[in-house]
C-alpha cells in the first residue's frame, strides 16, 4: 500500500511529534469552523485526550457528580454556568491517569478569564501549554456550511445543499421524509452566533498571540491538508525541544 502524498507528510509529522514527552493543546475556532473534525484526527494521529466541554458537561450531569449537581442548578434557572464551575470540571478532567500523555482541549478557553483559569491549573499541575491551535474560517464559508445543513424529520439522517445533497430535493434519500433547515442553522442565527464569538474569541487570540504560543491555521480546504498543516504547526513548535533532548542524550 503506498501513501499519498498529504498521508506521507502526516505520517512524518507523528513521527516527530512521537518523540515529545507530552503535547497539551487548546483548539479554537468558530462554529462550523471545522473543530470538531480536527480534534478527532489529532486525538486519534497524536494519541492524545480531547476534552470536550459539552461532553465533559454531559458527563457530570448524567453520573450526577457534585459539580454536575451545581452546574444543573444555573442550568435548571435558565442562567449561564459560571466560569469557576467549568473550570473545576476541566481541572478535575486534567487530573485523571489519561490526561498525563497529553490533551487536547476542545471548547475551553472560550474568554479571557477562562484563559486565566486554565493557566493557573496548568501552573498548579507544573505543566505547560504547547500550543493553541486557531482553526481560521471567514464567516462568510461558515454561513454557507452552516447554513446549507438539511435534516430528516422523520429517522434524522443529515445532508447538505451543496456537499452532501439529497436525490430529490427536499426528500430523504433512506427514508423519503422530509427535510428541513434546523432553526439554529438559519444564516441570522449565524450570523449572531459568529457575533458573540467574535466579541469572546477576538481577545483570547490577541492574547495567546502575545504569549507566543498561538498558531493560524487555515480551516478552508480538504480537510486531509488541513491536518498537515496542523500536524506541522505542531511539528515546528516542539522540534527544539526534540533537538534540544536529542542533544544530551
Amino acid at each position: 500500500m503506498t501513501l499519498s502524498v498529504v498521508d506521507a507528510a502526516v505520517a512524518e509529522n507523528v513521527a516527530d511529534v512521537a518523540s515529545v514527552s507530552y503535547i497539551n493543546l487548546v483548539l479554537l475556532g468558530g462554529p462550523g469552523s471545522g473543530k470538531g473534525t480536527q480534534a478527532e484526527q489529532l486525538k486519534d494521529k497524536l494519541g492524545l485526550l480531547h476534552v470536550a466541554t459539552g461532553d465533559l458537561f454531559r458527563m457530570n450531569l448524567k453520573n450526577n457528580t457534585e459539580l454536575g449537581q451545581l452546574a444543573r442548578t444555573y442550568m435548571d434557572r435558565g442562567e449561564l454556568v459560571p466560569d469557576d464551575v467549568t473550570a473545576a470540571m476541566v481541572r478535575a478532567r486534567l487530573g485523571q491517569p489519561d490526561a498525563q500523555a497529553g490533551f487536547l482541549l476542545d471548547g475551553f478557553p472560550r474568554t479571557l478569564p477562562q484563559a486565566a483559569a486554565l493557566a493557573e491549573i496548568l501552573m498548579d499541575m507544573e505543566r505547560e501549554l504547547s500550543m493553541v491551535l486557531y482553526i481560521k474560517v471567514s464567516d462568510e464559508e461558515i454561513i454557507s456550511r452552516l447554513s446549507g445543513r438539511r435534516v430528516c424529520r422523520e429517522c434524522q439522517t443529515p445532508y447538505h445543499i451543496k456537499f452532501n445533497p439529497p436525490a430529490q430535493e427536499g426528500v430523504c434519500d433512506r427514508c423519503g421524509g422530509e427535510l428541513y433547515q434546523r432553526a439554529d442553522d438559519n444564516p441570522a442565527t449565524i450570523r449572531a452566533r459568529l457575533e458573540t464569538y467574535h466579541e469572546q474569541t477576538a481577545p483570547l487570540i490577541e492574547y495567546y498571540q502575545q504569549i507566543g504560543v498561538l498558531r493560524a491555521i487555515d480551516g478552508e480546504g480538504e480537510v486531509s491538508e488541513i491536518t498537515t498543516n496542523v500536524l506541522a504547526a505542531v511539528q515546528e513548535l516542539i522540534k527544539p525541544k526534540t533537538a534540544l533532548k536529542m542533544s544530551y542524550a
